[in-house]
């Protein structure tokens, strides 16, 4: 997360510029993380880190666990692991769950990162994910931290997470078990490097659509 938060906001304040009846604000990545430095500072670049760090926290320990536990249980006496479309299945099952425990999170996220795009008189100032779930319960309802979290939000996450997840667990299962099959790599740092880059691309071409979908009504949601 402290490595990736940077490169999250980018996305964020990306996929959220020409938001509307504006004018496209980035043109690229580069673009956007100069104009964030420039006008945010150092400090900016990492707005929205503790509502990262609870996402992961919540999030991803509930879908890789449960990754792990499904993987283990349909993996047989031979220890032959079952095929791609239930390495899939699986993904996308571990996936929701974590999208359905870790919404808060990711709700949260959004605001914080998209919160220094607004007017000066409009911006929130959201100084922590904990201060902000409680603003939130305190401004506009506890249903909206988390019951409204569970009818708007929760629905494009468990879609987003559905598809990150059959794409990410079950690509990267499946490319660490080639290598390991291929006889050229072994078990080790360079094969969970190598099939974790290979997951990784074929995470973002899958997920991109509805990474964009789910971030563009901060607002609403």
């Amino acid at each position: 997360t402290v490595f990736v938060q940077p490169l999250d906001l980018v996305k964020n304040r990306m996929q959220l510029s020409g938001q509307g009846t504006k004018a496209r604000e980035y043109k690229t990545s580069f673009h956007a993380l100069v104009s964030i430095l420039r006008n945010e500072g150092v400090g900016g670049i990492y707005t929205g880190l503790s509502a990262g760090l609870l996402r992961q926290a919540t999030y991803t320990t509930t879908r890789l666990g449960i990754y792990t536990i499904l993987f283990e249980k349909m993996t047989d006496a031979d220890g032959r692991p079952p095929n791609f479309l239930f390495k899939a299945l699986i993904g996308m099952t571990a996936g929701a769950t974590g999208a359905f425990v870790g919404t808060p999170a990711e709700v949260a996220l959004i605001r914080m990162t998209a919160d220094g795009r607004l007017p000066a008189d409009q911006m929130r100032g959201y100084t922590n994910v904990f201060k902000l779930l409680a603003r939130i319960t305190r401004e506009e309802g506890v249903w909206c931290v988390w019951c409204v979290c569970v009818c708007v939000g929760v629905c494009s996450a468990m879609a987003r997470a559905v598809v990150v997840n059959a794409a990410q667990l079950a690509s990267y299962s499946q490319t660490k078990q080639a290598l390991l099959d291929s006889g050229y790599v072994r078990d080790g740092i360079l094969c969970h490097f190598c099939a974790s880059m290979i997951s990784g691309l074929v995470t973002t071409a899958a997920s991109m659509p509805v990474d964009i979908v789910e971030d563009a009504d901060p607002e609403h949601e």
